[in-house]
């Protein structure tokens, strides 16, 4: 397996767990190609964590790296003219460039993220819109997709970039078995929102989570928003209501989301035919199975199956 090489670049005031987490993510194992690397400019840098960070890696490092990444700095990070020079000339290489919460500041003012969309940290995204007209600013999503250059939602939005870009490389079961290596929440599309109003239950409110068990435990049947509902003793209005605000986002979508995660696997690991597995995921037919993979993934399940197979 060819080594993918990948420069976590740490920028003055960095947040220690948005070091951490792509740091962890692709950390070198057995089935992974990855090569990571921390960079810093200058010997060493400050966290906002109150420590410092004394790195292998410079900035040589990021120019010659597949991916660059930049976690995100409390407040935000304005990098010097030589880190912005190689961030300018890594993206104008080909390189595959990520941010981690505020490290969009860094892209955007190395201009990489002009033209395109992205995204930040809530509470810094109207000083981000404000300071960048030229990048297209998405509120509401965990993280942005552009091909080359990917942004992620504040902090831990991070965990679900890191893994879409594992799912990526390498597919959904190596994405898979390194999230349960990391106790992590299972993989959440980058289009649900960063700013989940309730993310812990009142006390006395019942979570939705032995719901959303039962259902993933189902999705090869016909599952519908009122069994959804009386499966969790809500009226369809309050499971809707609910569901918004554990997840950031619909249950029929999570369901969705779900149902293209097990086709996903069903194509790696197994020989079954199209129409057997749309069958066992719930989505019915191959036509409806082709349909979603394209609108999601933009690839088919044939090809998607070529892949990642083995």
């Amino acid at each position: 397996m060819k080594a993918h090489r990948i420069a976590i670049l740490a920028l003055d005031g960095i947040m220690p767990l948005d070091l951490a987490i792509p740091a962890q993510i692709f950390s070198a194992r057995p089935e992974t190609p990855y090569e990571t690397t921390v960079c810093t400019f200058g010997a060493s840098t400050h966290t906002a964590g109150g420590f410092a960070v004394v790195a292998e890696g410079s900035l040589e490092q990021v120019r010659s790296a597949d991916t660059v990444i930049v976690p995100g700095s409390e407040p935000p990070c304005r990098p010097s003219e030589a880190v912005l020079a190689a961030l300018a000339e890594a993206h104008e290489q080909g390189k595959r460039i990520v941010s981690i919460c505020t490290g969009a500041f860094a892209l955007a003012a190395a201009g990489v993220l002009d033209g395109l969309r992205a995204t930040t940290h809530w509470q810094y995204i109207d000083e981000f819109e404000r300071e960048f007209p030229a990048v297209s600013v998405d509120r509401d999503v965990l993280y942005v997709d552009e091909g080359d250059v990917l942004t992620s939602a504040g902090v831990c939005c991070g965990i679900d970039l890191c893994l879409h870009i594992v799912r990526r490389d390498l597919g959904a079961v190596v994405a898979n078995r390194i999230a349960r290596g990391l106790v992590a929440a299972p993989h959440r599309e980058g289009g649900q929102a960063q700013y989940v109003p309730a993310p812990v239950p009142l006390a006395g409110d019942a979570a939705l989570s032995d719901t959303r068990d039962w259902a993933l435990q189902r999705l090869g049947e016909q599952i519908s928003l009122r069994q959804l509902a009386q499966h969790a003793g809500l009226s369809q209005r309050t499971l809707i209501r609910r569901f918004a605000e554990e997840t950031g986002t619909t249950p029929l979508q999570w369901l969705l989301d779900a149902r293209l995660g097990r086709a996903r696997e069903l194509l790696e690991t197994t020989d079954q035919p199209i129409d057997l597995v749309a069958r066992e995921c719930g989505l019915g037919t191959a036509a409806n199975l082709r349909l979603h993979f394209r609108r999601a993934l933009n690839t088919t399940p044939t090809a998607y199956r070529q892949t990642f197979k083995g």
